[in-house]
């Protein structure tokens, strides 16, 4: 928002998961920027591929190495750690896999771990209203919810932007507003 001040906020990895509107997470990452954020590009394996052409200029924007693989035992940490996370677009496969502790991406297992280090953490899903109507999700949504997760979801539980929606429709300034609420910072 022009003219707002942002306090300075810290790190914050943006999780990028496979969905057609990860291909304009620079979006996300320049907004975050805007607001005081440094700002690390964790993506799942699927959404590192899908931006495979972009990745050095992602990580020119960032300043940080875009992550989507576990490093081995024994290599040092490249990226600083997070002081909060966004999850967007968050896919169906993320949310339930979540939802249930499951680690076997990266992204996956610093979003659980997040959890547990009780880091502000905002969830933005994208997925068709079929996914979003499958018991398996809504249950997921309600269990990262109830560990504090904001799981960014219409009322009547549907997402907020249609996975066929162009890339700029995508509302990636509602995730960063639910961390500056949740961050005690009302834009």
């Amino acid at each position: 928002m022009p003219g707002v001040k942002y306090p300075v906020p810290g790190v914050l990895y943006v999780i990028g998961c496979a969905s057609p509107h990860v291909l304009s997470i620079d979006v996300l990452i320049g907004k975050a920027q805007a607001r005081g954020w440094d700002v690390c590009l964790v993506c799942t394996p699927t959404a590192a591929a899908w931006l495979a052409a972009d990745l050095s200029r992602l990580e020119a924007a960032t300043g940080h190495p875009v992550r989507s693989h576990y490093k081995l035992p024994g290599e040092p940490d490249v990226l600083p750690p997070a002081d909060a996370m966004i999850v967007a677009p968050a896919t169906s496969n993320t949310v339930s896999k979540w939802a249930l502790a499951i680690s076997d991406t990266l992204a996956l297992g610093l979003i659980t771990e997040a959890i547990g280090l009780r880091l502000p953490l905002v969830a933005l899903p994208c997925l068709s209203a079929a996914q979003a109507a499958h018991p398996a999700f809504r249950c997921g949504v309600e269990v990262l919810r109830a560990a504090g997760v904001a799981v960014l979801l219409s009322p009547d539980g549907h997402t907020l932007p249609q996975p066929g929606a162009a890339a700029g429709a995508f509302p990636w300034d509602l995730a960063l507003d639910e961390l500056d609420r949740r961050r005690g910072h009302r834009p």
